[in-house]
């Protein structure tokens, strides 16, 4: 094997099963924007997708989706007064959404790592990004939305010298002045004209996971995993006020660009309303939420502040009147608007047939999938996982082929050919797996991971002999096909969208040779089968004249039933005019297993069992298998 195709062979498929239409969040909801032209809420979240609802007099509706990220999605930006959105995800891209329709309209890919923060600029219509590769880049939207097909490059230059993850930036209205966030425990200051440093701000003992800049960037509010607030005068270079409302992390936080309050909140769960007009900086408990604070985003008229957490679920809690006197007292008044989420899948186990996966989510719920054909097979409700996986665990030994995430709260199946799993290492009976009507003749021995992967691909028309055979994939599921590299995301697509030529011609760039010698007909190069070296000794019980100590080597799916056969075959062979052989020979249409008996260390097997199995449940122990057998004599034949 050449280096170049042992590299591509860590090259990975993914895809998620899923709903086609995907209405609510999954996870938690890391970023909102409020758009006040259309009184519409963008939110994004954990589970990789962008939603957008209209909350117009209060009534939620839901409008659309937005989704080509392949991770999380960490923050988004509404630009060009509602018309775009930016975002930035763990997948290490930056895309430019049509706010309005919901599709995207570049993608990207400068950033090397995680892409944490964004910030925005209104005046100047210029978005910054950061994360994980220290990295801040600056875009112009108006060069984004002027990108097409054939004129789809950009470039940007970096601002460099940070020396940690960026985990939050701010941006002046005027887009001069620059703030970055990280775990360096300060803040660092930029002026984007010159694209250079101006300053770095010490005092927090934590990373600073969140910063806010005033109207004219004179003053910059930052929130720290060591949970303080501090407000800070830049001209100064200097801390004028540090506020310690919180006993945890502060991880979110939202002001009007007066700076007469901030909304802060964080691990502690506390939504935090302090006032910044007075000197002794009041801070009142709004709210309690149920879980840790990932983001906040006020209204346009102030009055309420919408609110993301690691759950599913977002809500919409109102704020104090300006002249209202400042209290530590929690009214406990509910949200003013709630939309709820879906409980995230928390739990997952790969039953025995190696097709079929379990799973709880947060409120207890277990759910059966279906990874051969990307489907949830039945909700099951709030039954006892370990019960479930017992009552449908089988002594059957299937190699794994295929690995579970649930990195966004749904079902993500990945395949690979590397060196922790083989993706082409599971022939199995098609009857066995329901695939063929149970009257068939033929037991067709069929591969599950190559089987699923003409099924993922066959709308590209890539073989004339397409898993379609058997079953199709959902065409509303997406698939993503990840790097070497990082785990990069090359190529996303829906099942149903590989039949575009332009499609066909980018996926035959990102397509794996593993795969490709599996979906495309001129290859003609389906799996090996996985073999077995074993040992057929007699047992000790054995009377008479047996055959010899025999060293085999099979299909790993091959039953005992096959080795019960071999035995007699060599018997007749080896002794055909022996007492022996014609006992054997007697009532010939007698199955083997009548006649035959096998062992594994004492242990009589079954003779539908298949050899992998007996090598997993019963050899166990190091070295070659070893299988015995007894004949069994003519008057335990007549019992």
């Amino acid at each position: 094997m050449t280096e170049e195709r042992s590299g591509k062979k860590k090259t990975q498929v993914s895809f998620t099963i899923r709903d086609e239409k995907e209405t609510r969040h999954h996870s938690g909801v890391s970023s909102i924007v409020y758009d006040p032209g259309l009184d519409r809420v963008h939110s994004a979240g954990r589970d990789g997708i962008i939603r957008t609802w209209s909350v117009a007099k209060g009534q939620i509706r839901f409008c659309h989706t937005m989704e080509h990220h392949t991770d999380w999605v960490n923050g988004i930006i509404l630009t060009s007064h509602g018309k775009n959105i930016m975002s930035g995800s763990n997948d290490c891209t930056v895309k430019l959404w049509n706010a309005q329709k919901g599709f995207v309209m570049s993608t990207l890919r400068t950033h090397k790592d995680y892409v944490r923060a964004l910030a925005y600029s209104k005046e100047k219509e210029t978005v910054a990004s950061a994360g994980f590769d220290r990295s801040i880049y600056l875009w112009d939207v108006q060069t984004l939305t002027a990108l097409t097909a054939t004129k789809n490059t950009v470039t940007t230059a970096a601002l460099t010298g940070s020396k940690n993850s960026i985990y939050s930036l701010a941006m002046s209205p005027d887009g001069n002045t620059l703030v970055s966030g990280s775990t360096e425990k300060v803040l660092r200051v930029w002026d984007t004209r010159r694209y250079t440093k101006t300053m770095k701000l010490k005092g927090h003992m934590d990373n600073v996971k969140a910063l806010c800049l005033n109207f004219d960037g004179s003053q910059c509010l930052s929130g720290s995993s060591d949970g303080t607030i501090k407000l800070w005068v830049l001209g100064q270079q200097q801390c004028i006020l540090t506020i310690r409302c919180h006993t945890q992390g502060v991880w979110a936080l939202a002001a009007p660009e007066s700076f007469h309050f901030v909304i802060s909140g964080g691990k502690d769960c506390r939504i935090m309303y302090t006032d910044l007009r007075i000197s002794s900086c009041i801070s009142t408990l709004l709210a309690l939420e149920s879980h840790p604070i990932l983001s906040l985003c006020l209204s346009p008229d102030l009055t309420m502040v919408w609110v993301g957490t690691t759950d599913s679920t977002i809500k919409a809690w109102g704020l104090p009147s300006g002249d209202e006197d400042g209290s530590e007292e929690y009214s406990h008044e509910p949200p003013l608007i709630e939309i709820e989420g879906v409980p995230a899948i928390k739990q997952f186990a790969i039953l025995s047939n190696k097709r079929h996966i379990l799973t709880k989510d947060t409120k207890g719920n277990v759910q059966l999938y279906d990874a051969l054909m990307a489907i949830k097979v039945e909700d099951l409700g709030q039954v006892d996982f370990e019960e479930e996986i017992r009552t449908r665990t089988s002594q059957v030994f299937i190699p794994s082929w295929f690995t579970v995430g649930l990195h966004t709260a749904m079902v993500t199946i990945h395949l690979a050919q590397d060196e922790n799993i083989d993706c082409l290492g599971s022939w199995v009976s098609a009857k066995d797996q329901n695939l063929v009507c149970d009257d068939s003749d033929a037991d067709q021995k069929v591969n599950l991971g190559r089987l699923l992967l003409q099924a993922l691909f066959e709308s590209g028309r890539f073989s004339t002999n397409p898993g379609h055979k058997f079953f199709s994939i959902p065409g509303h599921t997406p698939v993503y096909i990840t790097g070497e590299q990082g785990g990069k995301t090359m190529y996303r697509f829906l099942v149903r969208d590989a039949v575009g030529e332009a499609e066909r011609s980018c996926l035959s760039e990102a397509i794996p040779q593993w795969v490709f010698e599996q979906i495309m007909e001129e290859y003609n190069q389906p799996p090996k089968f996985v073999k077995i070296l074993f040992f057929l000794t007699p047992h000790s019980m054995n009377g008479g004249k047996s055959l010899k100590r025999e060293r085999l080597f099979a299909n790993d799916f091959i039953s005992m039933r096959k080795v019960m056969e071999h035995v007699l075959e060599k018997m007749d062979e080896e002794n055909p005019q022996s007492t022996t052989g014609s006992v054997i020979s007697s009532g010939t249409d007698a199955p083997a297993e009548e006649k035959v008996r096998l062992y594994c260390l004492d242990t009589l097997l079954s003779p539908d069992m298949d050899l992998r199995t007996v090598k997993h449940f019963y050899w166990k122990g190091p070295g070659d298998l070893v299988l015995t057998y007894s004949i069994l004599k003519p008057e335990r034949l007549s019992l």
